[in-house]
């Protein structure tokens, strides 16, 4: 074989590619997920219904509260494709690809081919990044925006630095052009992030003549043809009533203001870069150690850091001060989600690619096999984790066996086994190909059993169903207790959203006792609690289990708790 191109090449661009695949497989065997998604499927429907592209609506409500471009790319796929969960996750699949190859080409362009691979490689096979790009388009597009940011901007530095004036302006223009649509994304913040993260880097790198050659000018025109039309529109229609909520609301309340969610620490990101990223932030670990092991190798041998620095070093920074500064910024937020950080994956899977690439190098074999024991910690992780998923399931009631989960354990338990094993015999290139090869091996299961089967859990869509079949035009439908936003995708119809407040407790209680036809989904026990108190006879049309996401809960095989479809009618189609 050529050797330009060698076989541990050619076996991470097989792994690579069947780790992209699952993105696209079985995208519409599972219903949408309540938390987030419902409202970036169903919006860009009532575009599509309305016709109307400047005011987003959600259950025929003004949904001013996010800028509209991840509306408006689901409603292009729908206008081509039709309305369904599959259509409006295809393009969050194909964010997430984007970004994979964004981690691909950062690495190539800090460190080498290999590590590019290895880059990609590391994103395509982390399980929880695959689970967002099937879930969270706001945020999965708000991510690639900024990643592609970042690239533009490394490539237009190589520019500045070959003195190519023409590709400079190319890049640096791409740059502004995706930090616009960032913006139109999800708001300032894909504006004042990037901004904040290449100003640290610039003084990091100590090139602060770059800042003078990024045209600034150009570039704020640049961001207000992109951005501005949808604003001076809504303004024209509006005033700044949408504008200055969204603003204010959604964007310096959640930051600075009471925290949205559960409280979480200052370390909260920490465990989620470990989480969402496992098995491979343990090489992210790994480079934290990185100048203590150079300064002992230093001491030992001091033309070490020579090797070690035939690198880009203020690429090196340029990664590294993008994931602290986003890090940091949302560390010291009020309101704290696991998906706020995802604009760092790709750089984090950059700096992976770079370490593990490098483990080659005479720097790292002088004295000990740097990667060694980071690759034989993740094989005994996996191992470890695939017994332990063993060990629960066969534990826990049939109720809780997930299909494929058996499957899963088996494939973490006996990849494990083998990276170990090919740690030690020292073949550290194929321990990484395992890794990823396992950690993908569990994915494809993951989506093409253990996904369409959780939909025993996940009871909006088969209660409205049942809805559809009994109800009329003039019935009122609704959730009561239970956020359940889905509902209004699978009805096509605009629905009551109802809290356990006592105003809420007071419409739910008139909508039973009007003349019209009534359906709500509400939890069993809220339901047991309040129906001596609702002033009509009920009838339970329908119970389905809701998925409890607590360990001991499916150790223990506790009972799940259930939804109730209620109505004041028995069940019969009203005549």
């Amino acid at each position: 074989m050529d050797s330009r191109f060698p076989r541990i090449q050619l076996l991470l661009l097989i792994i690579l590619f069947l780790g992209i695949v699952p993105y696209f497989v079985g995208l519409g065997s599972s219903s949408l997920w309540d938390s987030n998604e419902a409202f970036y499927a169903e919006t860009p429907r009532e575009m599509l219904e309305s016709n109307d592209l400047i005011n987003p609506s959600f259950n025929y409500e003004p949904r001013f509260n996010k800028p509209p471009l991840s509306y408006w790319i689901v409603f292009g796929f729908y206008k081509c494709f039709g309305a369904s969960e599959a259509v409006e996750r295809i393009p969050i699949a194909l964010a997430a690809v984007v970004m994979i190859f964004t981690a691909f080409a950062l690495s190539r362009r800090v460190f080498s081919f290999d590590a590019g691979l290895i880059a990609a490689l590391s994103l395509a096979a982390s399980p929880r990044f695959l689970m967002f790009s099937r879930r969270i388009m706001i945020d999965v597009y708000l991510a690639m925006f900024m990643s592609l940011a970042l690239l533009f901007f490394l490539l237009g530095v190589d520019a500045l630095n070959e003195d190519r004036p023409a590709r400079r302006r190319l890049f640096f223009s791409l740059m502004y052009v995706s930090i616009g649509l960032g913006v139109l994304t999800k708001g300032p913040v894909a504006l004042g992030l990037p901004a904040l993260a290449l100003i640290a880097i610039l003084a990091v790198g100590r090139r602060p003549d770059i800042l003078w050659k990024m045209l600034i000018p150009a570039g704020a025109a640049i961001l207000l043809i992109v951005v501005l039309p949808w604003y001076v529109e809504v303004y024209r229609q509006h005033g700044f009533e949408y504008i200055e909520s969204f603003l204010l609301k959604d964007n310096v309340s959640r930051y600075a203001g009471v925290a949205w969610g559960p409280s979480r620490g200052l370390w909260f990101y920490l465990r989620v870069l470990g989480g969402d990223l496992f098995p491979w932030s343990l090489f992210l670990l790994a480079g934290a150690l990185l100048p203590l092991l150079r300064r002992i190798q230093t001491v030992n041998n001091p033309r070490s850091h020579i090797e070690m620095y035939r690198l880009d070093r203020f690429g090196m920074l340029t990664l590294i001060a993008w994931i602290v500064v986003i890090a940091a910024f949302f560390s010291l937020s009020k309101s704290k989600e696991d998906l706020y950080i995802l604009p760092v994956y790709p750089a984090c899977a950059a700096l992976v690619g770079g370490l593990i690439s490098r483990a080659r190098s005479r720097w790292f074999k002088s004295n000990v096999h740097f990667v060694s024991p980071f690759a034989f910690t993740a094989g005994l992780m996996l191992a470890a984790g695939g017994a332990g998923l063993l060990y629960a399931w066969s534990k826990t009631t049939a109720e809780y066996r997930f299909a494929g989960a058996n499957l899963i354990g088996m494939v973490a338990a006996a990849g494990g086994i083998a990276i170990i094993a090919l740690v030690i015999i020292g073949k550290r290139q194929l321990a990484i190909a395992a890794i990823a090869a396992t950690v993908i091996a569990a994915n494809w299961v993951f989506v093409l059993r253990t996904l369409p089967d959780f939909e025993r859990f996940k009871p909006v869509r088969p209660i409205c169903e049942i809805i559809e079949r009994n109800t009329a035009p003039d019935a009122q439908i609704g959730y009561y207790g239970l956020p359940s936003p889905s509902m209004v995708f699978y009805l096509r119809r605009s629905i009551f959203e109802l809290g356990d407040d006592e105003a809420d407790r007071k419409r739910f209680k008139a909508s039973l006792l009007s003349p019209h036809p009534a359906f709500f989904l509400i939890p069993e026990a809220v339901y047991e609690e309040i129906k001596a108190a609702i002033p009509v006879r009920t009838y339970v049309l329908a119970s389905r289990p809701a998925f409890q996401v607590k360990l001991r809960t499916i150790l223990t095989g506790a009972e799940p708790p259930r939804i109730l479809l209620i109505s004041n009618r028995n069940g019969t189609r009203p005549n």
